[in-house]
Order: structure tokens, then C-alpha cells, then sequence
């Protein structure tokens, strides 16, 4: 019985190289796809930082922000940005604290730059990055002015889209953690 034991274990460590360093070495291809081109990864260079780093060129207006709102994401968000199949997106402020938080763009989000990046990377949810810059514009601009932090009349570029203090811009804290303290370089970035 023991030699049989000892030869299925010869026989599984042969297997996985076992025999050589004790275990087998990764598999560097798998034989399909190649490698992405500069065009290509280009493409997706998209993300834009929380100081509004990354912004592309364009501009829109509330106005405007409600007519792409109304074509593409009331059907996900409700008319007026009060939910639906998709999340609330309008209201909120003041319940952060309170046993039944409501996270919307106005209550929790702290970068207004940042909602620009998701809507561009991500909505609609049908068709992500299928909206112009300036469609993206317009739609962070209705939905900041749905949460009273833009007026109606605005019309936001990068920089007047940086210059937005959300309401929670000091809600969040840096994880105290030392296994995943990030060190954070603020001199010539």
C-alpha cells in the first residue's frame, strides 16, 4: 500500500514539474489575442484625477446637459435624476450621517472631474463612451445643477469643472492602515 502512495505522489509531483524546482513554470502566452496597439491603448487613456487632470476640450451647458439626460439616461435614472432601474443620482444631502445614508452625486461624491470620467467611461450603460466631450460635459453640468451645485445657466469647461467644491469633497479620510498606506507625492508630479 505505501509504495503505491509513494508512486502517486512521484506521479503528481512529475505533473506539476514538481521533479525541477517544485512547481512548474507559468505559462507566459496561451496561443490567441496580441498585443494591444498604441492606437488602441490610447483609446482607453481616458481617466481623468480628482484636480480635473486629464480633462479633454469642450464645453456644455445645463441646457443642453438636460436634452442628452432626457435622450440617454432618464430611462435608467428617472427624469429628474431620482432613480429608477439605474441609482439615484439627485438628492441626499444631509443624510450621510444618518442610519439610512442616501450616496448621490450631490450627497457623497467628491470630485465633480471624477463624475465626468465615469459618465464618459461608463454611461450610458447601453453604450459606454459613446457621448461626445462636450455631450459629457453638458450631462455633468445638468446633473450638478439637478443637485443644486451649479446654476442654470451654467455651461462647464475643465477648468470651471475643477473649480467645483463638491459637498463632500472633506468626507473621506485616508485608510490609516499601514499595509496599504499609499504614499502620496506632492511635489513635482
Amino acid at each position: 500500500m505505501q509504495t503505491s502512495r509513494l508512486k502517486l505522489i512521484a506521479a503528481v509531483a512529475l505533473m506539476f514539474g514538481a521533479g525541477s524546482a517544485g512547481y512548474a513554470e507559468p505559462q507566459t502566452t496561451f496561443g490567441f489575442g496580441r498585443p494591444a496597439t498604441n492606437a488602441e491603448i490610447a483609446a482607453w487613456n481616458i481617466d481623468v484625477d480628482r484636480d480635473g487632470k486629464g480633462l479633454p476640450a469642450g464645453k456644455g451647458s445645463v441646457q443642453q446637459g438636460r436634452e442628452v439626460f432626457n435622450a440617454q439616461c432618464a430611462s435608467c435614472h428617472g427624469e429628474k435624476g431620482e432613480g429608477g432601474l439605474g441609482d439615484r443620482l439627485v438628492g441626499g444631502q444631509g443624510t450621510l450621517a444618518t442610519p439610512k445614508p442616501i450616496k448621490t452625486v450631490g450627497s457623497f461624491w467628491p470630485y465633480a472631474p471624477t463624475l465626468f470620467d465615469y459618465i464618459r467611461r461608463a454611461m450610458p450603460l447601453n453604450a459606454p463612451q459613446s457621448l461626445t466631450n462636450d455631450e459629457v460635459y453638458a450631462v455633468s453640468a445638468y446633473v450638478l445643477n439637478l443637485n443644486g451645485l451649479v446654476p442654470e445657466t451654467a455651461t462647464l469647461d475643465a477648468k470651471s469643472l475643477a473649480e467645483i467644491k463638491m459637498p463632500n469633497r472633506n468626507g473621506f479620510v485616508q485608510d490609516p492602515r499601514p499595509d496599504v498606506h499609499v504614499k502620496v507625492c506632492m511635489t513635482k508630479c
